[in-house]
């Protein structure tokens, strides 16, 4: 050990703010957490080791290429590809004295204890005292990485362990180590869960720690199940999938994606556990040959799965492992009648009932599940309190880490944990003694959400009782304040709630929150000026929990109206929504959207016309109507036209009341009209909150949120602020200048380019001329003087005349079945 290191203090420093961060690793993990800290604003070293026989010009070439890799990345690693620039790419031999100027290093090099160690040694003399330093480790004890630094090293040392990708996936598991000094665990915590937007699970120092232990555990149970009742690759990834609440890539094709060399590096860390773990989670002689193969996922090409290249059928562009072969051969889609008739149910813990509530059935299928997740139910419980302090970090890690609709706990008390216990012990299967002293205690749920418990409480096996669960301040779901205030008022689409602090929440919570009758007219009724709602609240906010926004329009209700060829109700459906979009734009309370996640289409235009909107960071936005042969006729073609004219009012420093004429001429207006086109014309989706500023779908006066679960308090702070600012609702436009037809015919131009390129086709030359003819006012004589109600009319006609349209119905018909765009 070098002499810096053992003269080093042991006084534990001021913690620091947060304000620059290096990472040690650019592999695909390393590179990828130094892009999302970009994301949050900060400027990151990125260091990698110099590579062999490098000249003077490309000693830092591997942190370089990682710094390329990342600004291709699918998914995009970035939430805008500019914040490329915060990072600083360098080398272990150059640039270690970067790291004086860094508040918090995190190192993610490879998983090796030796290397980990050497590592730490070299920086340490260039770690300012009150710096933070953390291990990125997937599952090496974190204390031993640090065990032979200096004290005050060790006290500001600890595991922060990202899922990859670090940008979508929302756990960070913080692992303390009995030396860490709290206040600079708190300021991590505290960065992670506001500015990186992440779910934090304090997890224990042993192997794997969470949600890898239950994670890796339920997935090798799944391929030993798997060979225990003959069934295939496909079989399992069917029964792992969206029928219990799991992701829909199932057991075999997230282990292609993950590594299999990952899956199985983990899968080792087990040998150091309890000896029935190991024993458990020991790799089969297959996979073994795999690995032998390099047969490691998608990295290398082929794993669990092999893709055809340049496959006539996009739907079916793989091959499966045959497992007891080794051989591939096309893949095959398993129909279990259980499934089938489990897809009736479209709230999980009702699928979880028709699928094992009455214990395994008579095929491989509810045997499968049956013994799956009652062993995964009793091996989280026997890992109490080894990995977490509480059940309730079990579940979150498992959501947030391996995007499990319902964690471990959560899906056990869904079955009914009495009922399964009973079924288990009639088959002589082992029943975990957390769960014996559960129910022992009188109770039968790990949860309660009864008045005794005051909200929501998880069972505590220590005092065996129930104790409230601890939430960081800001965090709150609809949920929680529909079990503590009920409901106002609610339909079959969508729910009125008391989120306190005199504002209210439409929580939308129709399939795929869709915008049909039931939403339009609770939204229409509520912020009405006269309504009650309005005078006894401030303020609203329009979100929800579910997993997206909204999917825009119910296209089903409307294809089935078309199809009926009910024109009049058609109209009237486009008014209604229109009322609706002019309620939340005129209420006399300030309305805050909170989108998140999917927000297409009708969705979309609900935001345009709010007070302001709360975004989440994972946004993907867009008018997506041409997919579908359609315009956006809610008011969202309207919103962009106004928004031109506004943009193009401030670039060209021009009065569009005081000279139309000119305004309308003007070149700033034509470009603020083209790129408007666009965005609707295109179909554009953002891929971030930050694209959907670039699109013109937010304002960048519209504050961002990063952590999902901070969205709705964000919201109500937003929609307070507003209400107290003294808000003004505004008034209807009655003087907009237009440019009309005869500007129109630029953007024209560029259709009619477009089609003889053959990048449109025809129905879409149709499309794109409506939204032309919206957005430039019609024809007018240009600088005419329009209403929004003029514009509103515009929409109207051009959405009935492509409802009569065979190829709209056609592609309505396509998205409808299979979730795509037609392009007809």
């Amino acid at each position: 050990m070098s002499t810096a290191l053992a003269d080093a203090p042991a006084t534990v420093a001021t913690v620091p703010l947060i304000r620059r961060c290096a990472v040690l690793g650019a592999g695909t993990m390393g590179s990828r957490i130094a892009a999302h800290v970009a994301n949050a604003g900060l400027p990151v070293v990125l260091l990698d080791i110099v590579p062999a026989n490098a000249d003077a010009a490309s000693r830092s070439r591997i942190a370089s290429q990682a710094l390329q890799g990342l600004l291709k990345a699918k998914p995009a690693a970035f939430y805008d590809a500019s914040s490329a620039r915060l990072i600083t790419p360098g080398n272990f031999e150059d640039d270690l004295a970067q790291l004086k100027s860094c508040d918090w290093i995190i190192e993610a090099v490879s998983e090796d204890l030796a290397i980990k160690r050497a590592l730490l040694e070299k920086i340490a003399p260039y770690v300012r005292p009150d710096a933070i330093v953390t291990t990125n480790t997937s599952g090496l004890p974190v204390a031993s990485i640090a065990a032979k630094m200096p004290a005050d090293f060790r006290s500001r040392w600890f595991g922060t362990h990202f899922f990859n990708p670090p940008r979508y996936m929302r756990l960070l598991e913080i692992i303390r180590t009995p030396e860490a000094n709290p206040q600079a665990v708190a300021a991590v915590a505290d960065f992670a869960d506001r500015r990186l937007g992440k779910s934090i699970v304090y997890a224990h120092d042993t192997p794997n720690f969470i949600a890898n232990r239950i994670g890796v555990f339920a997935m090798l149970t799944a391929v030993d199940l798997m060979q225990q009742l003959d069934l295939t690759i496909e079989d399992v990834d069917a029964l792992t999938g969206s029928s219990i609440g799991w992701p829909r890539t199932g057991t075999f094709r997230l282990a292609d994606m993950v590594g299999i060399d990952v899956l199985a590096h983990v899968a080792r860390n087990f040998s150091s556990t309890k000896a029935e773990d190991a024993a458990a989670t020991k790799l089969p002689p297959f996979v073994e040959t795999m690995l032998a193969n390099k047969w490691l996922g998608d990295k290398t090409g082929q794993g669990f799965y092999k893709k055809i290249p340049d496959a006539p059928d996009p739907k079916n562009n793989r091959l499966a492992l045959d497992w007891k072969s080794l051989d591939y051969r096309p893949a095959q889609r398993p129909k279990f009648p259980s499934l089938e008739m489990a897809k009736n149910a479209e709230a999980l813990p009702e699928r979880l009932q028709l699928l094992i509530g009455n214990g395994p059935g008579k095929d491989k299928a509810s045997l499968f599940q049956w013994t799956l997740l009652t062993r995964i139910w009793n091996y989280a419980a026997d890992c109490l309190p080894e990995i977490a302090d509480d059940l309730a970090s079990v579940d979150r890690a498992m959501r947030t880490g391996f995007n499990w609709e319902l964690g471990p706990f959560e899906m056990w008390d869904a079955v009914g944990v009495q009922q399964s216990c009973e079924r288990l012990r009639a088959r002589n299967e082992h029943v975990s003694p957390q769960a014996e002293a559960l129910l022992a205690s009188g109770k039968t749920s790990w949860y309660s959400d009864g008045a005794e418990t005051h909200g929501r409480a998880e069972f505590d096996p220590a005092t065996r009782d129930y104790k409230p669960i601890a939430q960081p301040p800001g965090i709150a779901s609809v949920a929680v304040f529909k079990r503590a205030n009920g409901v106002i008022r609610k339909n079959a689409g969508a729910s009125l709630v008391d989120i306190g602090e005199d504002i209210a929440c439409i929580e939308l919570h129709s399939k795929k929150n869709a915008i049909g009758d039931d939403i339009v007219s609770l939204i229409t009724q509520t912020l009405h000026p006269d309504s009650e709602h309005v005078r006894n609240f401030s303020g609203f906010v329009i979100s929800g929990d579910a997993s997206d926004f909204s999917v825009g329009a119910n296209l089903m209700q409307l294809l089935l109206t078309m199809q009926e060829g009910d024109w009049d109700e058609v109209d009237l459906a486009v008014r209604a929504f229109q009322r609706m979009t002019a309620s939340i734009k005129f209420c006399p309370r300030p309305v805050v959207v909170a989108p998140f996640s999917l927000c297409l289409g009708g969705g979309v235009e609900i935001s345009l016309h709010a007070a302001a909107r709360q975004p989440h960071t994972e946004l993907y936005m867009g008018l997506v109507e041409a997919g579908v042969g359609l315009v956006p006729a809610g008011g969202g073609t309207k919103e962009m036209a106004l928004h031109a004219v506004d943009a193009a009012a401030v670039e060209s420093g021009t009065s569009p009341t005081e000279a139309p004429l000119k305004f309308a001429f003007s070149g700033e207006l034509q470009d603020a009209l083209r790129q408007r086109f666009e965005t609707i014309g295109m179909a554009k989706v953002s891929t971030s909150a930050a694209e959907a500023r670039g699109l013109d779908l937010l304002k960048s006066s519209d504050k961002i949120t990063l952590h999902r679960e901070r969205l709705l308090l964000d919201a109500r702070e937003t929609a307070m602020y507003l209400a107290s600012s003294g808000y003004s609702a505004p008034t209807p436009r009655m003087q907009i200048p237009v440019p009309g037809d005869q500007v129109g015919a630029t953007l024209r131009l560029g259709v009619h380019l477009m089609r003889q390129a053959e990048y449109i086709s025809d129905h879409d030359v149709k499309i794109a001329n409506h939204v032309v003819r919206i957005l430039c006012g019609g024809s007018v004589t240009p600088g005419t003087f329009v209403t929004e109600q003029y514009l509103l009319d515009l929409e109207r006609e051009a959405f009935l005349s492509l409802c009569g349209e065979r190829k709209t119905q056609e592609r309505i018909a396509f998205t409808l079945k299979t979730g795509k765009p037609l392009r007809n």
